[in-house]
């Protein structure tokens, strides 16, 4: 990737990564990635783990999914299973 690529923000801040970015840093749908600021440079790495003792809902959301994406299939259906039962309770 020596060509420069260039994407408008939006009003919220988002920035669409170009899918061959994606696959060059091998990066996929529901990956974690850290956002940081360097030298006044925004930059983006995919991660396998959010760091402990960040307990923001945002950090926690991702390390639930990053965690069910590692699960076997087995597990993961016995987990939504229980979450689902676990929903109509609150619901009912």
């Amino acid at each position: 990737m020596n060509k420069p690529i260039y994407k408008l923000m939006d009003g919220k801040g988002r920035v669409l990564i170009p899918k061959n970015l994606w696959d060059a840093a091998k990066m996929e749908y529901g990956d974690i990635v850290r956002l940081g600021l360097a030298d006044g440079k925004v930059t983006v790495c995919k991660v396998d783990i959010v760091e402990a003792g960040d307990q923001s809902p945002a950090a926690v959301e991702a390390y639930v999914r990053a965690a069910f994406k590692s699960m076997p299939d087995s597990t993961r259906l016995e987990l939504i299973a229980e979450l689902s039962g676990l929903l109509q309770k609150k619901e009912g």
